[in-house]
Formats: structure tokens, C-alpha cells, sequence
């Protein structure tokens, strides 16, 4: 009965509107844009209606597909095995940072996508701009496939740290264990302190923008402030002989969430 009478009230504001000689230019306009707004929280209750009957009905809606939040229907539920918060709402996010502190690529996706594909195409990205692949890469568990590091070596990547997934075999013991191998995955670690840099400083702990778009314009452009603060000191040195130095090519890669509860805007965690 309120959907009904909510739906009423829609349609006769609109009929007032058309008939209203008062209002005219921005104010109309305005008008327009708030019943477009009360027609798209209406049509996203009724979808959070069917879904909790669905639930009720001893069925689970499909996560991929099913609404979270009125306030940003692109958010999706992410699991990540936190005891307090077993499972969080919003996008994933990743990060690729190099040696000097420069973010050089980012990206952030709907839903919780696995990590290992994500790596080659974001290697590729930096290959693309800056004119040739990086010399090493390393990154967390969470990428160690062997189709990923052939995919390294394929785009140009000399040496890739990353630890395999499983229990590995002898040979691949022997070389996580050697000292170059473990340097660079302890130098990976770095990038757990970039992301708490950037959620304190650059608003990656909370986006004030809604939607998928949203999400990546905003993170976007935190992205941009910090690697302006980063490189801006580098432009008041005295340029080396030869030409400035570009940025040390070893990359590390980190994932994060950014959770949204349905209630509160969007939040960026980062994830192990």
C-alpha cells in the first residue's frame, strides 16, 4: 500500500508540474531532477522488496546482481573472512606503485573480481605510458599463478616476485627462498603503507561519489594529487646530466575494498 501510494504521489506531482504556469527555467528544472530521484528510490525499493520476499522465501538473491544500497546501487557485496565484518558492500580496488612512491597504475572494479587477471593487463597499462615494461614485479599471495608470471615474462618483465598459491613443489621452494626473491617480497610490504597514505590523505577512506563511475573518478583523482606531491619536489632539483632520471621501473601491486554499508558513503579498506 505505501509503494502504491508513494507511486500516486509521483504521478500526480508530475501532472502538477506540467500544469504549472509558476515555475520556469532553473526551479523547473530542479523540480524535474527531485521526481526523478523519488521515481529511482521507488523503483530501487521495490527491487530491496522482492529481494527480502526472495529471502523470506528460503532462496538467496544473486549477489551479482541483487541491490545493497539505495544510495549506490553499483556497490556489491564482498566477502573477506573478517570475524567483526565477514562481509562487506562497495568495489575493489587496485594499486601499482614503483620504487620512488609513484602511483603508475590503479584501477577499481564492481564486486570482488579475483586478483590474479587484473596484474598483466595493469603491467601492460605502465608498458603503454611510459614506453617499456618494468624490471621486476612483486606482488602479494594472491597473484602467485604460474599463467601470471608467463604473462609477466611475456610483456618484457626480467624477474617477477611473487609467492605461489598452495604448497609449492621442491623447485619452487628453493627459489622463494633465495635472497633476491625474499628482498623484493619483503620490499612489497611497502605498498601496505601507500594505501594507508592515500585513505589518510588523498580520500581513498571515503568516496563522496556515487556509482561505479563515481567510484574510479574519485579515486582517480586522489591518485593524481599524490603523484603531484611526489613528483613536484623532483622538478625543483637540479636536473642531472643528461636529463632528469625517470622512476626506478620495479613495481609492487595491492589490492583493497571499499566497502559500502547501505546506510553511509562509500569507504576504502585495503585487503591482504
Amino acid at each position: 500500500q505505501t509503494m502504491r501510494d508513494a507511486d500516486a504521489v509521483v504521478r500526480n506531482a508530475r501532472r502538477a508540474l506540467r500544469r504549472a504556469t509558476g515555475p520556469s527555467g532553473q526551479a523547473k528544472g530542479r523540480l524535474h531532477r527531485a521526481l526523478d530521484e523519488l521515481d529511482t528510490t521507488l523503483e530501487r525499493t521495490r527491487r530491496v522488496v522482492a529481494q527480502t520476499r526472495t529471502r523470506l522465501g528460503g532462496q538467496v538473491p544473486d549477489s551479482a546482481t541483487r541491490l545493497v544500497s539505495l544510495h549506490d546501487p553499483d556497490a556489491r557485496p564482498i566477502r573477506k573472512g573478517r570475524l567483526g565484518k565477514p562481509v562487506e558492500f562497495g568495489y575493489k580496488a587496485q594499486v601499482v606503485d614503483n620504487a620512488d612512491g609513484v602511483i603508475l597504475d590503479h584501477n577499481v572494479e564492481i564486486g570482488n573480481p579475483a586478483d590474479a587477471p587484473q596484474l598483466a593487463p595493469a603491467i601492460e597499462r605502465i608498458t603503454r605510458r611510459t614506453g617499456r615494461p618494468p624490471r621486476a614485479v612483486t606482488a602479494d599471495r594472491g597473484y602467485g599463478e604460474a599463467s601470471v608470471e608467463r604473462d609477466l615474462h611475456d610483456l618484457g618483465v626480467r624477474s617477477v616476485a611473487i609467492p605461489r598459491k598452495g604448497k609449492p613443489g621442491a623447485a619452487r621452494r628453493e627459489l622463494e627462498h633465495r635472497r633476491a626473491f625474499r628482498d623484493k617480497v619483503k620490499w612489497r610490504t611497502g605498498s601496505e603503507g601507500r594505501i594507508n597514505h592515500i585513505k589518510r590523505s588523498y580520500g581513498w577512506n571515503r568516496t563522496e561519489l556515487t556509482t561505479i563511475t563515481g567510484a574510479r573518478t574519485w579515486c582517480g583523482y586522489g591518485v593524481f594529487a599524490h603523484n603531484l606531491t611526489k613528483i613536484g619536489p623532483w622538478q625543483r632539483q637540479k636536473p642531472r646530466r643528461g636529463g632528469p632520471c625517470p622512476p626506478d621501473p620495479v613495481t609492487r601491486t595491492q589490492t583493497k575494498h571499499q566497502p559500502h554499508p547501505p546506510s553511509r558513503r562509500p569507504t576504502l579498506f585495503r585487503s591482504k
